[in-house]
């Protein structure tokens, strides 16, 4: 297995969807030289405390273990990530289920077919300097805010609580910032007042002092408070196409993921961490574990969609998207997510 790092896609969405046809060959599993299925995966961020489950499932060794050749690219942006796919460059994505809503409003079929987690596992952070004047979404008006690119999840999490608290999204400033180091500077130089991200980067700016914590989506009950219920998150989303295609090939890969989140379950945030490469915890691993601890219940054991969650997210979508609100009577969740590949390994 490889990982690859893979910079930004700078493609828009609807040159993707036109390059689709052209890209027949992501329909379907290819065979590797070691002669297994050879799948490719973008993951929104190696690194990011969210998508562990995709290193770690590598780590573990369950990608071999169902005979599996998996490459995993890592592309900072779950909305690149998504434009990959949709474009054919990369045959499945371990991302927000979020998108999956996102692209049936804009007529693409993307299928979760592995839940990890029914939380988003993120936080708005203000920095400290800003803590007095950014009490609450309301105080968004008016400020430059974080995200890690437009149209990413990040950016909609941002968006839904602005639109909760009566701040339109054209009421703030949204500033692509990426994560981790970039983000830090961001809040450094006043090139942000608040933002939208994740451990460890979280863990980082609250341990120095440089951040509060506003908003935390890392908890079932930060989450439901607020954004009114459920937001599913971290999953495993392919073209509806490929599922249909390559059935055994998706089976494989959900008898891998869930096996890694069975594990995950059975283990403390010290043995999790301890498997995880070492530059991950960019030289603190102390701060590495306490990132695990501090996110790593945002994820489930046995992969399944919460169906109140899964309705949840298109309400908060609808509040606010432009794309998804005009068409929210005709999306068909059913599509969007299926339980049958987890349901599956469950009994193996």
């Amino acid at each position: 297995m490889k990982i690859r790092r893979i910079a930004g896609l700078a493609a828009a969405l609807t040159l993707a969807v036109a390059g689709t046809a052209a890209c027949q060959d992501s329909r379907v599993a290819t065979t590797g030289a070691n002669g297994k299925p050879h799948v490719t995966i973008m993951v929104g961020g190696l690194n990011k405390i969210i998508y562990l489950p995709a290193t770690l499932t590598q780590q573990l060794g369950n990608f071999t273990a169902q005979g599996l050749d998996v490459e995993l690219q890592d592309e900072q942006s779950g909305a690149n990530a998504e434009t990959a796919l949709v474009a054919g460059q990369v045959q499945g994505v371990v991302g927000f289920y979020d998108h999956t809503i996102d692209l049936q409003a804009k007529g693409q079929c993307i299928q979760s077919v592995v839940q990890m987690a029914n939380i988003p596992g993120e936080a708005e952070v203000v920095s400290t300097a800003n803590a007095d004047k950014i009490t609450s979404a309301a105080d968004f008006a008016g400020k430059k805010l974080g995200v890690t690119s437009l149209g990413s999840s990040t950016d909609f999490l941002t968006k839904a609580l602005a639109a909760k608290a009566g701040v339109g999204a054209d009421g703030y400033t949204p500033v692509k910032v990426g994560a981790g180091q970039t983000f830090i500077a961001s809040l450094d130089n006043g090139g942000i007042d608040a933002g939208m991200t994740t451990d460890p980067t979280i863990a980082s700016l609250t341990s120095t002092g440089k951040a509060k914590v506003l908003y935390d989506l890392r908890t079932v009950e930060g989450t439901k408070a607020a954004l009114g219920g459920l937001y599913p998150a971290t999953s495993l989303y392919l073209s509806c196409e490929f599922v249909k295609q390559n059935h055994d090939v998706v089976q494989k890969l959900a008898n891998a993921f869930v096996a890694t989140l069975k594990w995950i379950s059975q283990h403390t945030p010290e043995e999790i961490a301890a498997k995880m490469p070492p530059s991950y915890g960019g030289g603190d691993p102390a701060l590495y574990v306490k990132s695990v601890k501090d996110s790593i219940g945002m994820f489930n054991a046995d992969g399944k969609m919460d169906p109140s969650g899964a309705r949840n997210a298109l309400e908060v979508l609808a509040s606010f998207s432009t794309n998804v609100k005009p068409r929210k009577d005709s999306i068909d969740l059913s599509r969007t997510y299926t339980t049958e590949f987890v349901d599956a390994a469950g009994q193996g």
